[in-house]
């Protein structure tokens, strides 16, 4: 009962906020938020609401194979953006495939996030010879695409391991690529703020009644810099998204047996100037849609939460 009133009170408190106003007042806002959820709902209930089980071999037809969109003719209402060269249905291949793309952009942002703070907290609260190791290690890999550290990453990780767990691995080998590639710009945001809050005075009575620097710094900094980071983290997602998708397309992403949109539109691109166009187009439209409203989420979340905006 208890925890039920303090969530009615939190709802009530968000409500009449100014991050609230500013999102209702915004229907390009609204709609991206709405468009993100449609997406995020459909990718993790894929399995129930996809008319056809595209995994499943035995209820594939080849016969099926390369069908137009229901609306043109030769089409069939049950496969409403027509099939691919195996005669899968091309709609249930998006949402299952949105799936392994998103899966791969949250747990990549999460580790970017984790790694990123946890640096910057260390590099801004300590300082001296830690800083600058930090952040000349984060200088150094500026200087690089943040394409080619994935590439570097997934190929030393695939000639590392053994070939027959490629597969088996590949979804973990791109988080971690994607991870390790993205903490620089969280760790140098909540760096700069660190250096900020430490000199105020909370932090100084924190260390007068004699708490231990990583109670400091996780217990009273860090709550004082998340909104900066909240930001990142959602812009972060949309080019995770993006950078898995692209991977995926150049053949060294996913596996083909767990399908991204980035491995479909390399698959439907093979077709493309033979008149199967849908394969390609469709799961592209899905995924600038994707990026772009998440983009859109993070724009607004960041003028949003900006003081100097309100």
């Amino acid at each position: 009962m208890k925890t039920w009133r303090n969530l009615k009170d939190l709802i009530r408190r968000f409500a009449g906020s100014d991050v609230f106003f500013s999102f209702k007042r915004s229907p390009t806002v609204v709609a991206a938020f709405l468009l993100t959820l449609i997406f995020l709902v459909a990718a993790v209930f894929a399995p129930w609401i996809v008319p056809h089980n595209t995994y499943d071999v035995a209820s594939l037809n080849l016969m099926d194979a390369r069908l137009p969109p229901a609306w043109i003719e030769g089409g069939r209402a049950t496969y409403l953006l027509g099939t691919d060269e195996q005669g899968r249905d091309v709609f249930s291949t998006i949402i299952l495939g949105s799936r392994v793309s998103l899966l791969v952009g949250f747990a990549s942002v999460i580790l970017a996030l984790t790694l990123g703070v946890a640096l910057g907290l260390i590099a801004g609260y300590v300082g001296g010879v830690t800083d600058t190791v930090i952040m000349r290690v984060a200088d150094v890999k500026l200087s690089f695409p943040a394409i080619l550290i994935v590439l570097l990453i997934d190929g030393v990780a695939r000639g590392v391991m053994p070939r027959d767990l490629h597969d088996k691995a590949a979804v973990y080998v791109i988080v971690l690529a994607i991870g390790f590639s993205a903490w620089i710009q969280y760790a140098r945001t909540v760096r700069g703020l660190t250096l900020v809050e430490k000199n105020k005075e909370y932090v100084q009575a924190a260390r007068v009644i004699g708490l231990h620097p990583i109670l400091i710094m996780f217990r009273h900094v860090l709550p004082n810099v998340t909104g900066p980071v909240l930001v990142i983290a959602t812009l972060g997602l949309g080019i995770a998204v993006l950078t898995e998708s692209t991977l995926s397309f150049l053949g060294v992403g996913v596996p083909p047996t767990e399908p991204s949109l980035g491995t479909l539109i390399r698959i439907g691109n093979n077709f493309l100037f033979s008149g199967e166009w849908w394969m390609a187009i469709f799961p592209g439209i899905f995924l600038v849609l994707l990026v772009l409203s998440v983009n859109l989420l993070g724009d607004w979340l960041r003028d949003a939460l900006n003081p100097k905006l309100r």
